[in-house]
């Protein structure tokens, strides 16, 4: 892979960007990420993912320079990127193990739509966030225009989207769009110590409660009770759910497996 080195190590499948020029999104990028997610879901042993930057740039955003180059035919190719992509945000988001992102400086356009798919974002202290699609004309994609009003408000939303305003790490923070600063050098140790300390928890149980919380912004409280009510008939019958009964019980700590 070029554009997204893909490893296991210990339970955790690390997706990380590593594009030319700020990691940018575009059909090397999707395509390959696209098969990292395939194999997670593959993977018995994956029991989170992390999803991370090389260099000093998270994500850039759209590749400015492929659109460039689409000419008069720039509406076809957003399109069928932005397809493309919203097919792999979608794949990201019914994974069954949670998801974490780790981000430092730039956090651009469909760089900040990725990790609104993400379950918690820690950010490093050079971390700036701005949506810049109207900047170049263009319009949200990558569900930013459906997460980003459910994550900071509706006001706050259309301020990034129509104003461009760059948000700094700590005001990203304040607004609820990540659950943490750092400092940049301790970004890559608080990451991973994150998604360690998720890999040895009750996997399906995560990947439940993941999907329960997606889930209860879109159906009726009354559809949701009935999800809730199955996938804890589920996780009650796999070894993880009746282990960390018995651990309480028993006052000692769970051994989960992930099953």
């Amino acid at each position: 892979m070029t554009a997204v080195d893909f490893a296991v190590t210990d339970g955790v499948a690390s997706l990380q960007l590593n594009g030319p020029g700020g990691n940018p999104i575009d059909p090397t990028f999707v395509r390959e990420f696209d098969r990292a997610l395939t194999e997670c879901r593959a993977d018995a042993n994956v029991r989170a993912v992390v999803i991370s930057g090389r260099g000093s740039n998270f994500c850039a955003g759209g590749d400015l320079r492929y659109f460039s180059a689409a000419g008069e035919r720039l509406g076809e190719t957003v399109g069928q990127l932005a397809a493309e992509l919203h097919r792999c945000l979608q794949d990201l988001a019914t994974l069954d193990v949670p998801v974490i992102a780790g981000v430092q400086g730039s956090v651009a356009g469909a760089g900040l739509s990725l990790i609104t798919a993400a379950d918690l974002v820690i950010a490093g202290r050079s971390a700036k966030f701005v949506l810049a699609y109207t900047r170049v004309g263009l319009s949200p994609d990558g569900g930013a225009s459906w997460v980003l009003p459910r994550l900071v408000g509706l006001r706050r939303a259309l301020e990034l989207a129509l104003l461009n305003r760059m948000l700094s790490a700590d005001e990203a923070y304040q607004w609820g769009l990540v659950n943490s600063v750092v400092d940049d050098g301790q970004l890559e140790s608080e990451l991973f110590g994150l998604a360690q300390q998720l890999a040895a928890g009750p996997t399906r149980a995560l990947g439940s409660a993941r999907r329960l919380m997606r889930a209860g912004l879109e159906v009726g409280y009354g559809e949701h009770l009935a999800a809730e009510a199955r996938e804890i008939s589920v996780n009650g019958s796999r070894h993880d759910g009746q282990e960390g009964v018995r651990a309480f019980v028993e006052r000692r700590d769970p051994s989960f497996r992930g099953t």
